[in-house]
């Protein structure tokens, strides 16, 4: 079983997604830390994000294994991914791996989860069951400056919410807007609204419309 999770950024799409997978023992992927991880080497290396060859470079390197879940988790990072996830060379690159993955879930899993912002409208178009999870702005904004002072301490603390909100908006512009795989509902996906809702009643809701449209 495949299914795919997709919406803006802390929308709750990679919580919920890791909560299904779990529940339902199928693997995982947070389709968005390969961007994260593509824009970090970029960044480690001394490039511009905007350049395109760098980004592809990183790209056609990247390991799955050797992702740093924690440097990649910086405001940094998460502005340079939306750049280079615009580029299609690099979103090319990365397409095959996010496929390889559904075809062959690790450890022998019998299905995957796969978390993103195109996955049911191009690297799984036949998923089983598509979600594409929804919050509104402020919601999102409020949510992401929480995760980002929480984490990252005293280097956040010049850090504002207004920032994070202006970051976000920009970023769902780029998102929405780039040529390359951009950011919207598949056709067949079930729309969920997670503004109002706790984790727990969005893996509610979701499993309740996975247990009712799974084959």
């Amino acid at each position: 079983m495949i299914i795919a999770v997709d919406g803006p950024a802390a929308s709750g799409k990679g919580t919920l997604a890791r909560k299904l997978s779990k529940h339902f023992d199928l693997a995982y992927l947070d389709t968005g830390s390969l961007y994260r991880a593509v824009a970090l080497s970029v960044l480690s290396a001394g490039a511009d994000p905007a350049d395109n060859d760098a980004a592809l470079q990183a790209a056609q390197a990247l390991d799955l294994s050797t992702i740093d879940e924690t440097a990649i988790r910086t405001a940094e990072v998460s502005d340079a991914a939306s750049i280079v996830a615009a580029m299609e060379p690099v979103r090319a690159a990365i397409r095959d791996l996010q496929r390889e993955f559904a075809r062959s879930p690790p450890d022998h899993k019998k299905g995957a989860v796969l978390d993103g912002r195109d996955i049911g409208t191009v690297i799984c178009p036949d998923a089983d069951v598509k979600l594409f999870v929804e919050a509104s702005l402020e919601e999102r904004a409020r949510r992401r400056f929480l995760e980002l002072t929480g984490r990252q301490g005293d280097r956040a603390s010049a850090l504002t919410q207004t920032d994070v909100l202006a970051d976000l908006r920009a970023r769902d512009a780029r998102d929405r807007n780039r040529t390359a795989s951009p950011l919207k509902p598949a056709p067949d996906a079930h729309l969920l609204d997670t503004t109002k809702l706790s984790i727990e009643a969005a893996f509610e809701a979701a499993r309740d419309i996975i247990d009712l449209a799974a084959p």
